[in-house]
């Protein structure tokens, strides 16, 4: 059994995806926290290591719960398949639905009609799911070691503008706990997936995006 991964999901949050309010600076009031130096050309150890063992888990299936800003909780299933695959199947009448094929992200919600679609290279999880994280060119924002934790603070300007993606891992297996990720008021959403299984095969139309409907659909409703 394995835990946590914290994410912005909903409508309004993945439009947040690119912003963030408080930036790094906030972090010199953070006690513990090793905050790095955009400039510093080495990574932390303990940041590359457990970067190297998450970049070597190619595919993932498991359930999760989700708790929202204002404490609501949601859950589901979850599958992952690098590089830039995933998909969340959330329980409920809504039929919600979150995919990304490796090119795109949609947010499906059956229950209002809904399809966005957003560009992954532009989403927080565009860091998580390559073939490789990589940590260069200042991506590491700050490290904080404990006995039973690992945090990671990462952001990338190119990739989702100011906003802070955070991880934390089991530093004696390198495990991924769960992610943070916070919107434009500064407000967090929480994945933890639990009962997980690395080295799982999926059918071909798992993380399949159908672009002709989205585009049907958000024609017929503008």
């Amino acid at each position: 059994m394995k835990t946590p991964t914290e994410f912005a999901l909903t409508r309004r949050q993945v439009l947040g995806f690119g912003l963030m309010l408080g930036g790094v600076a906030a972090l010199n009031l953070v006690p513990g926290y090793q905050l790095v130096a955009a400039a510093q050309a080495a990574v932390p150890p303990a940041a590359q290591k457990i970067a190297d063992h998450f970049s070597s888990v190619k595919s993932m299936s498991g359930e999760f719960v989700q708790f929202g800003p204002k404490g609501e909780q949601t859950g589901g299933k979850f599958f992952l398949e690098r590089p830039g695959k995933i998909r969340f199947n959330y329980d409920g009448s809504s039929n919600f639905r979150v995919i990304s094929d490796g090119k795109s992200v949609v947010i499906l919600n059956k229950k209002l009609n809904t399809s966005d679609l957003y560009p992954l290279s532009k989403t927080p999880l565009k860091l998580l799911l390559d073939d490789r994280i990589d940590l260069s060119g200042g991506r590491v924002k700050a490290v904080k070691e404990e006995d039973d934790l690992t945090t990671i603070k990462l952001s990338d300007k190119s990739v989702f503008g100011n906003a802070m993606i955070t991880m934390m891992f089991d530093p004696k297996t390198y495990d991924l706990r769960q992610w943070t990720i916070t919107d434009a008021q500064g407000k967090d959403t929480t994945v933890m997936i639990f009962n997980t299984k690395e080295g799982v095969s999926f059918p071909a139309d798992t993380f399949a995006i159908d672009y002709t409907a989205n585009r049907e659909l958000n024609t017929k409703t503008r």
